[in-house]
């Protein structure tokens, strides 16, 4: 009996796979066989020219695409696989899962590589030549010991619908000072910064820029006027489209919502932080040569034109790119938040939790208590009140303005307590429960005097009397 044609096949296959080897032999007949039929089972796909590239990232997917598509197509032999994350979520997976495949971070947030490389997390790598300087804004493009690179550029600001600032006659926010003021009360949005890496971000360097005191005096007044905390980032331009409140803290590339982005604007404060968008092998990866081949891909003339399109926009690091990209195109000229000194991203890393579990009690979980005593303050302020009367309210501001938590014991219970080291989601040990528990013992009884210095001068019902 003549043989078919698929057993031909095979034998031609077979005569001509000789000089590779008993292995490639049978691989090329099993793959033929199986292409002949129509059918190429998932594991010969996956083992034949192929190597997966995992790659963990917070940035959304009309982010990461075009540089998944134009990646694969100039290295047809790597499978490029993206897991999208919130910058907190993917850092835990990092951190509390070593079985986790992944062989790169992609985030925006630099301080949490920071976190990531201070756990022994991240591979050391080597700094393209891409021509940026060393710092913008006060904040280093390129880790120092080059575990981690900045490839684009993004700046911090407001995200605001026009609509509800006019029907609420409300000024556009010109600086972060702006939105303290009483006159945004109610009308403010922000994501809760262990939540969302990027508001850390801005919570830090207010913290590193004002000082410890200054800092948190700066976030209780923001509070204060805060109408919600969302839960992620994207939540912040969601809620200023559907006005939900006027004005979102965001940073540039989330301020532009897929469902009526026509609807909103963003402004770079005078004062805002430019921080680097970063990238990192993680220690863990299993394909560090493709890892290399993605850096230098996004580090490249190609990958950086990437960041030019719509729907991505940002400001690459190669300069020759920035004056082509939106106003302003001049980070590394713009003194920013930071006001000439230098980020300090491994205090950042030292305090990250901290920062985040002070910000929660404090500002997240107390927000409707802060906002009632804050606006009690702004209106009994307003009525003129005698001296005697102005001293009381200092003393309540007083109250109101105080850190959380000492600096210096901050630092020191973060290490006591082994805080970055608790996995998300878990009671912890008692030692911290105890810490928590005393914390908010700490706020509320600063708050409840407050509160009981306002009483004295004015019923809440009666503070729009005079107070003399």
């Amino acid at each position: 009996m003549k043989p078919g044609r698929i057993d031909q096949d095979i034998a031609a296959t077979h005569r001509r796979a000789q000089r590779f080897g008993a292995v490639s032999r049978l691989l090329a007949v099993a793959i033929l066989a199986a292409a002949t039929i129509g059918v190429l089972p998932q594991a010969a796909r996956a083992n034949y020219g192929s190597t997966q590239l995992r790659v963990l990232t917070s940035f959304p997917q009309s982010f990461y695409e075009p540089f998944e598509q134009a990646f694969e197509r100039s290295n047809p032999g790597i499978d490029l696989v993206v897991v999208q994350r919130n910058t907190a979520n993917g850092m835990r997976l990092i951190l509390e899962r070593p079985d986790f495949d992944a062989d790169m971070f992609w985030a925006s947030a630099p301080d949490a590589f920071e976190v990531l490389k201070a756990k022994g997390q991240l591979s050391r790598t080597t700094a393209r030549n891409t021509g940026a300087p060393e710092l913008v804004s006060g904040y280093p493009v390129n880790d120092p010991d080059h575990y981690y690179l900045g490839f684009a550029l993004s700046g911090y600001g407001f995200v605001y619908n026009p609509a509800y600032l006019a029907a609420h006659n409300l000024p556009v926010p010109t600086t972060w000072a702006d939105l303290t003021k009483p006159v945004y009360d109610g009308h403010i949005g922000i994501s809760s910064p262990s939540r969302s890496g990027t508001t850390h971000l801005i919570v830090e360097i207010i913290l590193q820029t004002y000082g410890w005191d200054d800092g948190w005096a700066l976030l209780s007044r923001l509070g204060g006027n805060l109408s919600t905390v969302t839960a992620r980032s994207f939540g912040v331009p969601s809620g200023v489209v559907q006005r939900r409140f006027g004005v979102g803290i965001t940073i540039d590339f989330l301020a532009q919502p897929t469902e009526r982005p026509d609807a909103v604007r963003f402004v770079l404060p005078h004062n805002t932080v430019f921080v680097p968008a970063s990238i990192a092998i993680l220690a863990r990866s299993r394909n560090d040569a493709a890892a290399e081949r993605f850096l230098d891909f996004v580090l490249s003339l190609e990958g950086q034109s990437l960041l030019l399109t719509r729907g991505i926009d940002r400001i690459p690091v190669v300069p020759g790119l920035r004056d082509a990209a939106a106003e302003p195109a001049r980070p590394f000229d713009f003194p920013g938040l930071m006001n000439g000194k230098t980020f300090d991203a491994s205090l950042s890393a030292s305090r990250y939790n901290m920062v985040n579990l002070l910000f929660d009690e404090f500002i997240v979980r107390k927000r409707p208590v802060l906002a009632s005593l804050w606006r009690r303050v702004n209106i009994i302020s307003s009525a003129a009140p005698s001296p005697q009367a102005q001293e009381r309210i200092d003393e309540a501001v007083r109250e109101l303005v105080g850190p959380p938590l000492a600096e210096a014991r901050a630092v020191d219970r973060s290490g006591a307590l082994s805080i970055d080291d608790m996995p998300a989601g878990l009671p912890g040990s008692e030692a911290l429960q105890d810490f928590t528990h005393e914390l908010r013992s700490s706020i509320e009884v600063r708050l409840r005097r407050a509160g009981e210095i306002l009483d004295a001068l004015a019923p809440p019902q009666d503070e729009r009397g005079l107070l003399r």
